[in-house]
């Protein structure tokens, strides 16, 4: 199927662009491991990845989200820079991207400053157009409020844009702001989960948007 070339790009951060999945998951069995010693492992983690800090800590005791908040973000922080990195190719999209005229933007549930720090660490702290994160929103993905707001900054119809993600944050988040949508197969939900979404797009690495972006079908 051709279509029109997309005229924006958006992008989540965690675990589509930068590989954050061991600091996030680490993170969570430091904090959860200290309050609830032996309840927590890896597995018990993953849903984690995707929700609000504040959603996934009320499912573990609302009386103590604040803190266990402050504790996950005091170690993320001092770990972040070494165990952190972008996917393969991410970089070097991101820059073809950006020189063939693309508007891009990351939408993510992070705060502002953590998504700072990511973009930095990527040395690609020129390239986007716009930012939208936790502290801009009152409701983060899959509300279509953080999506809307990009397209809104960019100028952009919603018709012209494509939302890419690693979960169901993302792709719900995307169809319900009326954009098309591209699940990303490396995700740590697994690609048969994502499916489930139905996003316009499932791509096994990220320089395939290099073809997509113009309009043309893999």
């Amino acid at each position: 199927m051709k279509r029109e070339p997309y005229t924006a790009i958006l992008f989540d951060l965690d675990g589509t662009l930068l590989n954050t999945n061991e600091l996030i998951i680490e993170t969570f069995l430091h904090v959860l491991g200290e309050r609830f010693p032996g309840k927590y492992d890896r597995e018990s983690v993953l849903p984690f990845l995707g929700p609000t800090l504040v959603e996934s800590f009320n499912t573990v005791d609302p009386a103590l989200t604040d803190s266990l908040i402050e504790a996950y973000r005091t170690w993320n922080m001092n770990m972040h820079d070494q165990m952190v990195a972008p996917f393969d190719g991410v970089v070097d999209t991101l820059y073809k991207l950006k020189e063939q005229g693309y508007k891009l933007a990351v939408v993510s549930t992070k705060r502002r400053v953590m998504i700072d720090r990511g973009i930095k660490l990527m040395k690609c702290e020129n390239l986007f157009d716009t930012i939208v994160g936790l502290d801009d929103v009152k409701k983060a993905k899959p509300d279509p409020e953080p999506i809307e707001l990009a397209l809104t900054r960019l100028g952009v119809e919603k018709e012209h844009a494509l939302m890419i993600g690693d979960n169901l944050h993302d792709i719900v988040g995307g169809q319900r702001a009326g954009v098309d949508t591209a699940a990303v197969a490396w995700s740590m939900k697994g690609e048969a989960f994502l499916a489930t979404f139905l996003p316009t797009y499932m791509i096994q690495h990220i320089s395939e948007l290099l073809t997509i972006a113009k309009g043309q079908t893999l």
